[in-house]
Protein backbone atom coordinates (compact mmCIF):
# COMPACT_ATOMS: atom_id res chain seq x y z
CA UNK A 1 0.00 0.00 0.00
CA UNK A 2 1.09 3.72 -0.72
CA UNK A 3 2.36 5.66 2.08
CA UNK A 4 -0.60 8.47 2.51
CA UNK A 5 0.30 11.99 2.96
CA UNK A 6 -1.83 12.45 6.16
CA UNK A 7 -2.77 10.11 8.71
CA UNK A 8 -5.80 11.46 11.47
CA UNK A 9 -5.42 9.42 14.74
CA UNK A 10 -8.00 9.03 16.94
CA UNK A 11 -8.24 7.84 20.23
CA UNK A 12 -12.03 6.11 21.21
CA UNK A 13 -13.02 4.87 24.33
CA UNK A 14 -16.89 4.18 24.45
CA UNK A 15 -17.88 6.65 21.41
CA UNK A 16 -20.40 4.70 19.68
CA UNK A 17 -23.20 7.61 20.46
CA UNK A 18 -21.05 9.53 18.36
CA UNK A 19 -18.96 7.78 15.49
CA UNK A 20 -21.86 8.36 13.14
CA UNK A 21 -21.53 12.29 13.25
CA UNK A 22 -18.01 11.91 13.41
CA UNK A 23 -17.36 9.96 10.23
CA UNK A 24 -20.26 12.33 8.47
CA UNK A 25 -18.09 15.57 9.10
CA UNK A 26 -14.78 13.69 8.79
CA UNK A 27 -15.00 12.09 5.36
CA UNK A 28 -15.92 15.19 3.53
CA UNK A 29 -13.36 16.90 4.67
CA UNK A 30 -10.56 14.35 3.99
CA UNK A 31 -11.53 13.64 0.59
CA UNK A 32 -11.74 17.12 -0.55
CA UNK A 33 -8.04 17.43 0.40
CA UNK A 34 -6.81 15.59 -2.98
CA UNK A 35 -4.20 14.22 -0.78
CA UNK A 36 -4.04 10.22 -0.23
CA UNK A 37 -4.51 9.60 3.43
CA UNK A 38 -5.53 7.38 6.40
CA UNK A 39 -7.65 7.26 9.45
CA UNK A 40 -6.16 5.35 12.22
CA UNK A 41 -9.86 4.68 14.96
CA UNK A 42 -7.40 3.61 18.59
CA UNK A 43 -10.07 1.88 20.62
CA UNK A 44 -9.23 1.86 23.73
CA UNK A 45 -10.44 -0.90 25.62
CA UNK A 46 -13.96 0.46 24.41
CA UNK A 47 -16.92 -1.86 26.81
CA UNK A 48 -19.63 -0.83 24.25
CA UNK A 49 -19.79 -1.25 20.07
CA UNK A 50 -17.29 1.49 19.34
CA UNK A 51 -15.10 -1.34 17.62
CA UNK A 52 -17.71 -2.88 15.98
CA UNK A 53 -19.43 0.20 14.35
CA UNK A 54 -15.88 1.09 13.42
CA UNK A 55 -15.41 -2.26 11.59
CA UNK A 56 -18.61 -1.74 9.94
CA UNK A 57 -17.96 1.85 8.59
CA UNK A 58 -14.48 0.57 7.22
CA UNK A 59 -16.21 -1.92 4.91
CA UNK A 60 -17.72 1.93 2.86
CA UNK A 61 -14.56 3.21 4.14
CA UNK A 62 -11.42 2.07 2.94
CA UNK A 63 -9.36 4.72 4.03
CA UNK A 64 -10.25 3.86 7.71
CA UNK A 65 -8.16 1.72 10.10
CA UNK A 66 -9.16 -0.06 13.67
CA UNK A 67 -6.34 -0.40 15.44
CA UNK A 68 -7.62 -2.29 19.10
CA UNK A 69 -5.96 -2.14 22.23
CA UNK A 70 -6.02 -5.23 24.47
CA UNK A 71 -7.28 -2.93 27.57
CA UNK A 72 -8.05 0.25 28.74
CA UNK A 73 -4.56 2.13 28.77
CA UNK A 74 -5.91 5.72 28.91
CA UNK A 75 -6.31 8.78 26.82
CA UNK A 76 -2.00 9.07 26.30
CA UNK A 77 -1.11 5.75 25.96
CA UNK A 78 -3.90 5.36 22.84
CA UNK A 79 -2.46 8.26 20.99
CA UNK A 80 1.14 6.85 21.15
CA UNK A 81 -0.36 3.52 19.95
CA UNK A 82 -1.91 5.93 17.07
CA UNK A 83 1.17 7.59 16.46
CA UNK A 84 3.52 4.99 16.37
CA UNK A 85 1.06 2.90 14.08
CA UNK A 86 0.42 5.96 11.84
CA UNK A 87 2.49 6.21 7.87
CA UNK A 88 1.71 9.70 6.72
CA UNK A 89 4.15 12.45 6.42
CA UNK A 90 2.02 14.27 8.39
CA UNK A 91 -0.14 13.43 11.29
CA UNK A 92 -3.50 14.57 12.68
CA UNK A 93 -4.56 13.83 16.49
CA UNK A 94 -8.00 14.40 17.28
CA UNK A 95 -10.50 13.56 19.54
CA UNK A 96 -13.93 11.81 18.64
CA UNK A 97 -16.57 13.95 20.46
CA UNK A 98 -16.37 16.94 17.85
CA UNK A 99 -15.49 19.53 20.26
CA UNK A 100 -12.51 20.14 17.81
CA UNK A 101 -13.70 20.70 14.18
CA UNK A 102 -12.52 18.51 11.67
CA UNK A 103 -12.85 21.23 8.84
CA UNK A 104 -9.83 22.99 10.62
CA UNK A 105 -7.49 19.93 9.76
CA UNK A 106 -7.66 21.24 6.22
CA UNK A 107 -6.04 24.82 7.57
CA UNK A 108 -3.50 22.88 9.62
CA UNK A 109 -2.21 20.76 6.62
CA UNK A 110 -2.10 23.70 4.12
CA UNK A 111 -0.25 25.91 6.88
CA UNK A 112 2.59 23.25 7.44
CA UNK A 113 3.40 22.63 3.82
CA UNK A 114 3.14 26.08 2.49
CA UNK A 115 5.64 27.69 5.92
CA UNK A 116 7.97 24.05 6.07
CA UNK A 117 6.33 23.82 9.83
CA UNK A 118 6.56 20.77 11.78
CA UNK A 119 3.66 21.33 14.34
CA UNK A 120 0.43 23.07 13.99
CA UNK A 121 -1.25 23.27 17.13
CA UNK A 122 -5.08 23.91 17.41
CA UNK A 123 -5.67 26.71 19.75
CA UNK A 124 -8.52 27.02 21.17
CA UNK A 125 -10.03 30.79 20.51
CA UNK A 126 -13.09 30.44 22.79
CA UNK A 127 -14.02 27.79 25.54
CA UNK A 128 -17.79 29.08 26.16
CA UNK A 129 -19.45 25.54 25.99
CA UNK A 130 -17.45 25.01 28.96
CA UNK A 131 -18.41 25.62 32.50
CA UNK A 132 -16.90 27.69 34.58
CA UNK A 133 -15.08 25.19 37.02
CA UNK A 134 -13.94 23.76 33.39
CA UNK A 135 -12.46 26.77 32.06
CA UNK A 136 -10.94 27.93 36.06
CA UNK A 137 -8.91 24.23 36.28
CA UNK A 138 -8.20 24.27 32.52
CA UNK A 139 -6.55 28.19 32.62
CA UNK A 140 -4.41 27.26 35.70
CA UNK A 141 -3.08 24.11 34.22
CA UNK A 142 -2.04 25.95 31.18
CA UNK A 143 -0.16 28.79 33.34
CA UNK A 144 1.68 25.96 35.24
CA UNK A 145 2.49 23.84 32.41
CA UNK A 146 3.94 27.25 30.54
CA UNK A 147 6.07 27.68 33.68
CA UNK A 148 7.20 24.36 33.14
CA UNK A 149 7.80 23.94 29.17
CA UNK A 150 8.18 27.85 28.66
CA UNK A 151 5.85 30.05 26.45
CA UNK A 152 6.56 27.62 23.55
CA UNK A 153 3.79 25.90 24.94
CA UNK A 154 0.39 27.86 23.56
CA UNK A 155 -2.16 28.36 26.09
CA UNK A 156 -5.02 26.86 25.20
CA UNK A 157 -3.59 24.06 23.14
CA UNK A 158 -4.32 20.85 23.65
CA UNK A 159 -4.25 16.98 21.90
CA UNK A 160 -5.60 18.65 18.64
CA UNK A 161 -2.42 19.45 16.48
CA UNK A 162 -0.53 18.29 13.58
CA UNK A 163 2.46 16.82 13.45
CA UNK A 164 5.26 16.25 10.36
CA UNK A 165 7.08 12.52 10.04
CA UNK A 166 10.35 13.71 11.73
CA UNK A 167 8.21 15.10 14.32
CA UNK A 168 6.67 11.55 15.04
CA UNK A 169 9.86 9.35 15.01
CA UNK A 170 11.69 12.06 17.05
CA UNK A 171 8.21 11.17 19.66
CA UNK A 172 9.10 7.60 19.36
CA UNK A 173 12.87 8.02 19.94
CA UNK A 174 12.53 9.23 23.35
CA UNK A 175 12.27 6.31 26.01
CA UNK A 176 9.29 7.84 28.18
CA UNK A 177 7.50 5.47 29.70
CA UNK A 178 4.22 7.53 30.14
CA UNK A 179 4.33 10.54 27.39
CA UNK A 180 2.71 13.69 28.01
CA UNK A 181 2.39 14.89 24.80
CA UNK A 182 1.26 18.47 25.47
CA UNK A 183 4.39 19.14 27.29
CA UNK A 184 7.19 16.87 25.02
CA UNK A 185 5.75 18.30 21.91
CA UNK A 186 6.59 22.23 22.49
CA UNK A 187 9.83 20.76 24.43
CA UNK A 188 11.51 19.47 21.25
CA UNK A 189 11.79 23.26 19.57
CA UNK A 190 10.65 21.88 16.35
CA UNK A 191 9.33 24.69 14.07
CA UNK A 192 5.43 25.24 14.84
CA UNK A 193 2.63 27.48 13.85
CA UNK A 194 -1.00 28.03 15.23
CA UNK A 195 -4.53 27.57 14.11
CA UNK A 196 -7.30 29.36 16.22
CA UNK A 197 -11.28 27.60 16.30
CA UNK A 198 -13.61 27.98 18.41
CA UNK A 199 -14.73 25.06 20.55
CA UNK A 200 -17.71 23.34 20.27
CA UNK A 201 -19.62 21.01 22.45
CA UNK A 202 -19.57 17.54 22.59
CA UNK A 203 -21.60 16.04 19.69
CA UNK A 204 -22.95 12.97 21.77
CA UNK A 205 -22.42 10.98 24.30
CA UNK A 206 -20.31 11.79 27.90
CA UNK A 207 -17.26 12.99 28.36
CA UNK A 208 -14.40 11.08 29.20
CA UNK A 209 -12.39 13.16 31.37
CA UNK A 210 -13.62 13.75 34.59
CA UNK A 211 -12.45 15.55 37.63
CA UNK A 212 -9.88 12.18 38.25
CA UNK A 213 -8.31 12.38 34.93
CA UNK A 214 -7.87 16.11 34.64
CA UNK A 215 -6.10 15.91 38.26
CA UNK A 216 -4.17 12.71 36.94
CA UNK A 217 -3.24 14.14 34.16
CA UNK A 218 -2.10 17.43 35.79
CA UNK A 219 0.14 15.03 38.12
CA UNK A 220 1.63 13.14 35.29
CA UNK A 221 2.50 16.37 33.48
CA UNK A 222 4.47 17.77 36.31
CA UNK A 223 5.59 15.00 37.65
CA UNK A 224 7.04 13.11 34.15
CA UNK A 225 8.66 16.60 33.35
CA UNK A 226 10.21 18.00 36.19
CA UNK A 227 11.67 17.41 39.43
CA UNK A 228 10.74 21.04 40.99
CA UNK A 229 8.34 19.33 43.30
CA UNK A 230 10.98 17.51 45.23
CA UNK A 231 12.46 20.97 45.89
CA UNK A 232 9.21 21.56 47.95
CA UNK A 233 10.92 19.71 50.75
CA UNK A 234 13.48 22.01 50.95
CA UNK A 235 11.62 25.32 51.38
CA UNK A 236 8.98 24.04 53.41
CA UNK A 237 11.95 22.86 55.40
CA UNK A 238 13.31 26.45 55.13
CA UNK A 239 9.85 27.73 56.59
CA UNK A 240 9.96 25.60 59.31
CA UNK A 241 13.27 26.60 60.62
CA UNK A 242 12.02 30.07 60.49
CA UNK A 243 8.96 29.48 62.37
CA UNK A 244 10.39 27.72 64.69
CA UNK A 245 13.22 30.61 65.21
CA UNK A 246 10.57 33.23 65.75
CA UNK A 247 8.78 30.62 68.43
CA UNK A 248 11.85 30.92 69.91
CA UNK A 249 12.74 34.10 70.24
CA UNK A 250 9.15 35.28 71.39
CA UNK A 251 9.84 32.44 74.66
CA UNK A 252 13.13 33.73 75.25
CA UNK A 253 11.17 37.21 75.34
CA UNK A 254 8.48 35.90 77.49
CA UNK A 255 10.65 34.20 80.15
CA UNK A 256 12.97 37.05 80.44
CA UNK A 257 9.75 39.59 80.92
CA UNK A 258 8.64 36.75 83.40
CA UNK A 259 5.48 36.21 81.58
CA UNK A 260 3.47 33.12 81.59
CA UNK A 261 4.45 30.99 78.27
CA UNK A 262 1.35 29.08 76.88
CA UNK A 263 2.36 26.12 75.71
CA UNK A 264 0.15 23.62 74.34
CA UNK A 265 -1.17 25.18 71.23
CA UNK A 266 2.07 26.49 70.18
CA UNK A 267 3.32 23.30 70.69
CA UNK A 268 0.27 21.26 68.63
CA UNK A 269 0.74 23.90 66.16
CA UNK A 270 4.34 23.35 65.76
CA UNK A 271 4.06 19.19 65.99
CA UNK A 272 1.11 19.67 63.01
CA UNK A 273 3.08 21.59 60.40
CA UNK A 274 6.18 19.23 61.40
CA UNK A 275 4.20 16.97 60.24
CA UNK A 276 2.21 17.87 57.70
CA UNK A 277 5.88 18.88 55.54
CA UNK A 278 7.31 15.51 56.50
CA UNK A 279 4.34 13.52 55.08
CA UNK A 280 3.86 15.99 51.76
CA UNK A 281 7.82 15.51 51.49
CA UNK A 282 7.19 11.79 51.93
CA UNK A 283 4.17 11.47 49.57
CA UNK A 284 6.66 13.62 46.90
CA UNK A 285 9.47 11.04 47.61
CA UNK A 286 7.36 8.29 46.58
CA UNK A 287 5.74 9.18 43.40
CA UNK A 288 9.25 9.78 42.24
CA UNK A 289 10.30 6.60 43.38
CA UNK A 290 7.45 4.96 41.92
CA UNK A 291 7.91 6.27 38.62
CA UNK A 292 11.33 4.70 38.64
CA UNK A 293 9.81 1.74 39.75
CA UNK A 294 7.95 1.75 36.79
CA UNK A 295 10.52 2.38 34.60
CA UNK A 296 12.96 -0.26 35.95
CA UNK A 297 9.93 -2.64 35.29
CA UNK A 298 10.22 -1.73 31.56
CA UNK A 299 6.32 -2.44 31.36
CA UNK A 300 5.09 -1.23 27.53
CA UNK A 301 2.08 1.63 28.38
CA UNK A 302 -0.24 -0.24 25.83
CA UNK A 303 -0.38 -4.00 23.81
CA UNK A 304 -1.84 -3.96 20.62
CA UNK A 305 -4.76 -6.45 20.18
CA UNK A 306 -5.26 -6.38 16.00
CA UNK A 307 -4.86 -3.97 13.24
CA UNK A 308 -6.84 -4.22 10.25
CA UNK A 309 -4.12 -3.34 8.33
CA UNK A 310 -1.67 -6.28 9.42
CA UNK A 311 -3.74 -8.42 6.46
CA UNK A 312 -2.81 -6.62 3.76
CA UNK A 313 1.21 -5.90 4.64
CA UNK A 314 3.76 -8.76 5.05
CA UNK A 315 3.82 -10.95 8.13
CA UNK A 316 6.90 -9.47 10.18
CA UNK A 317 8.07 -9.43 13.98
CA UNK A 318 5.83 -6.41 15.73
CA UNK A 319 8.19 -4.84 18.11
CA UNK A 320 5.99 -1.22 18.23
CA UNK A 321 4.95 -2.00 21.94
CA UNK A 322 8.07 -3.44 23.87
CA UNK A 323 10.27 -1.49 25.60
CA UNK A 324 12.60 1.02 24.55
CA UNK A 325 15.23 -0.15 26.53
CA UNK A 326 14.42 -4.15 25.07
CA UNK A 327 14.18 -2.79 21.33
CA UNK A 328 17.02 -0.99 21.33
CA UNK A 329 18.94 -4.15 22.90
CA UNK A 330 17.57 -6.41 19.85
CA UNK A 331 18.52 -3.88 17.37
CA UNK A 332 22.22 -3.65 18.91
CA UNK A 333 22.12 -7.61 18.83
CA UNK A 334 20.77 -7.66 15.11
CA UNK A 335 23.82 -5.00 14.49
CA UNK A 336 26.55 -7.42 15.51
CA UNK A 337 24.89 -10.59 13.71
CA UNK A 338 25.04 -8.75 10.88
CA UNK A 339 28.45 -7.53 11.44
CA UNK A 340 29.92 -10.89 12.65
CA UNK A 341 28.47 -12.37 9.00
CA UNK A 342 29.88 -9.83 7.32
CA UNK A 343 33.11 -10.95 8.62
Amino acid sequence: MTQPRLSVVIPMYNEEAVLPLLVARLRPVLDGLGRGYEVVAVDDGSRDDTASLVTLMAAKWPQLRLVRLRRNSGHQAALTAGLHRSRGDYVVTIDADLQDPPEVIAEMLDLAESQGLDIVYGVRGDRASDTAFKRGTAGLYYRLMRRIVGKKMPFGAGDFRLLSRAMVDALRALPEQAPVYRLLVPWLGFPSGEVTYVREKRAAGASKYPLGKMIKLTVDSVISFTAAPLRLAIWLGAVGALACLIAAVRVLWAYSTGAVVPGWTSLSLVVLFLGACQLICLGLLGEYIGRIYQGIQGRPAYFIGSDSLADAEPDEPDFADEPVRQRRGRDAGATRARAGRSG
